[in-house]
């Protein structure tokens, strides 16, 4: 039965070696615990955008560009800056899933993603998931993925899957999941609250798998002193800019760990792989439930891209 932890707890803000350095000690300590899946929540690393949400649009335009020439700047190019959490999940046999700010790395080198990686017991990166849909604000800062990461990686610990904060809100996003046979669901976000939770036992009763929410914890004491415009934006630096609500939910919606809310921590629970199967003999959306007579899915899977070379 593997044993999974979930992290809720601040990265350093704009500050990517820092921020890695803060999940590599939490993946060492809850493979102490005797973890083998560590979930990190949405863009860990270096830290979620939450100035987007009260910028105003062509008021805060200097501060804006700046945040982003910081974000970017420390944004993570996949290929040379994961090394140190891929170390290591090889040195503690651990599966790692971690959220980044992605920096492409292929074409024009600058347009960021908000990226969900999920690293092996070998320290192998097995899937690389890009938010399809950024929500509202977000579009100013990530761009659009596509569907080549819409995946189940099949692990030592089971099947497990990333959809990013509002696109668990997506039925045919969880559908292309429900269907590979997804039975670790992680859901990394910034969404917190009773309404989200509740959105969340929904997703596991209807999937008939583990969910995992994992939620972003900020404080304004997190952010760097030198953040622009901070006694402006945030002048109470107690208050909670999100409060995490990380949880862990079984195939039936019933609430097996947390939610752990306005506290630093680790969210540990064993995961019991049989009830996923067992779940579904009442339902199975994408099995003996699905209709394919009346209804079917068509999935564009193919890497996009704006540019073909023939050599």
């Amino acid at each position: 039965m593997p044993k999974l932890a979930v992290v809720q707890k601040a990265p350093s803000f704009l500050n990517k070696e820092q921020s890695i350095n803060i999940a590599v000690e939490n993946i060492q300590e809850a493979a102490r615990q005797g973890a083998d899946i560590i979930v990190f929540t949405e863009t860990f690393i270096p830290g979620y955008p939450a100035w987007i949400w009260r910028l105003r649009p062509g008021v805060d335009w200097n501060v804006s560009e700046e945040l982003y020439r910081r974000l970017l700047n420390n944004a993570v190019t996949i290929e040379k800056d994961l090394e140190p959490l891929c170390d290591a999940a090889r040195e503690s046999h651990t599966i790692v899933v971690c959220g980044i700010e992605e920096r492409d790395s292929q074409l024009s080198r600058s347009t960021l993603y908000n990226t969900a990686v999920v690293i092996g017991p070998d320290g192998t990166v097995l899937n690389k998931h890009r938010k399809l849909m950024p929500t509202n604000p977000e579009r100013m800062v990530w761009g659009f993925g596509d569907a080549s990461g819409l995946k189940v990686v099949d692990t030592p610990a089971g099947r497990i899957s990333t959809l990013l904060c509002w696109e668990n809100y997506m039925p045919l996003a969880r559908y292309a999941l429900y269907s590979q046979g997804v039975e670790i669901y992680i859901a990394p976000t910034y969404d917190s609250g009773d309404n989200w939770l509740c959105s969340l036992q929904h997703i596991a009763r209807e999937g008939r798998c583990w969910v995992v929410g994992c939620g972003n914890l900020i404080q304004a004491r997190n952010l760097p002193a030198d953040f622009p415009e901070k006694e402006t934006l945030y002048p109470d630096v107690d208050e909670w800019i999100n409060p995490g609500d990380s949880i862990v939910i079984a195939p039936d919606g019933e609430i097996s760990s947390g939610p752990l809310r306005k506290e630093e921590g680790i969210l540990y629970c064993d995961i019991d792989l049989e009830t996923v199967a067992t779940a579904k003999r009442t339902l199975d959306v994408a099995g003996h439930y699905s209709r394919p007579d009346i209804f079917t899915l068509h999935i564009n899977n193919k890497r996009q891209t704006p540019v073909k070379f023939n050599d």
